[in-house]
């Protein structure tokens, strides 16, 4: 079932202090990429948060947002009917123009059976100095339900951020998650990426992380896959490079523990300057019938790569960047 683009919009429009929030998160909403056209049409699905306050939420049939403002940032409840098919992203924009402080997104998602639903998701500090931003997730993909997650992240220049993004998902049978988190502009600071991801038979989990890390920046990713149910499948993929001093640590742990499974963990790190990267798969199996693997590379850029880039007329640095954000999929 199709849910028809049929708004109900929560936006208090003549409180003039909630006007200049609104424009002021929207541009730095669209710093990280966001498609600000969409939340200004009015007819998508769309959550719009700043530090604590919720500045407007708009639902379609079929899509049901709670939420409620905490002292130090917004609780969530974000459910999709049984059944319903959403034709558009829903988009979610999360962000604080203040330097400092602290925001906390504690987010529920329930995706009723069988529904399918994709989310836009762009988290964005432009200004930070000293920040934190917390983000905990409880998803709940349900039988034969699909659930398509992008967040992208923007940090501004100068590193001072610290982002926790910790999430636990549980597939249904037969239901797919897939996400994709990325922060590739601007600094960094310091991130934590941590996803236990828990299916069900005949499901799928695929998480794929992608990040670029300079400066002093500190990286840390902790992926856990757990194939639980007869020929779940699942995939931990991570692309991440660091340069100058910056640092990162992944860490991504396959089960397969039912018969059938199939799971894979990918990562591909590279390290410039004195940069270090560290990678730790850990692979568990509890059925002679599941099947886990894992694939890691650590390394520089590749140099004939690199010289054909200065033969064209780059300089180093530039030709390093391009090949990095080649890898990344973001040229």
């Amino acid at each position: 079932m199709k849910a028809q683009q049929m708004p109900v919009m929560t936006m208090p429009h003549n409180d003039p202090a909630w006007a200049r929030e609104y424009e002021a998160i929207l541009q730095a909403y669209e710093q990280a990429g966001g498609p600000i056209a969409a939340l200004r049409s009015g007819r998508v699905a769309a959550l719009v948060v700043s530090a604590n306050r919720v500045l407007g939420a708009i639902t379609v049939p079929g899509v049901t947002i709670n939420a409620e403002p905490l002292p130090d940032g917004v609780r969530a409840q974000i459910m999709v009917a049984p059944g319903v098919w959403l034709e558009r992203p829903m988009h979610l924009c999360f962000g604080m123009i203040a330097e400092t402080g602290v925001q906390r997104i504690v987010a529920d998602y329930e995706i009723g059976v069988g529904a399918q639903v994709e989310f836009l998701a762009h988290c964005t500090f432009p200004n930070a100095r000293d920040l934190r931003h917390i983000m905990d997730a409880t998803v709940r993909i349900s039988e034969d339900a699909h659930m398509n997650y992008t967040e992208a992240h923007y940090h501004g220049p100068h590193g001072g951020v610290v982002v926790e993004a910790r999430a636990g998902v549980a597939i249904g049978a037969g239901g797919r998650y897939f996400s994709t988190f990325s922060l590739v502009h601007g600094r960094v600071g310091r991130l934590l990426i941590d996803y236990i991801a828990d299916v069900a038979a005949s499901g799928v989990a695929d998480l794929t992380s992608m990040v670029y890390g300079v400066d002093d920046d500190d990286i840390e990713v902790r992926e856990v896959v757990r194939l639980n149910g007869e020929k779940a499948r699942g995939l931990a993929k991570t692309r991440i490079a660091v340069r100058d001093r910056a640092r990162s640590r992944v860490l991504t742990i396959a089960e397969g523990n039912a018969p059938g499974t199939r799971g894979h963990m990918d990562c591909a790190e590279i390290v410039r300057g004195d940069a270090v990267a560290e990678n730790i798969p850990t692979v568990i199996v509890r059925s002679d019938e599941a099947h886990v693997t894992h694939e890691a590379a650590i390394g520089s850029v590749n140099r004939k790569e690199l010289e054909t880039l200065m033969a064209r007329g780059l300089d180093e640095d530039t030709a390093v960047d391009v090949i990095i954000r080649g890898m990344l999929g973001k040229l």
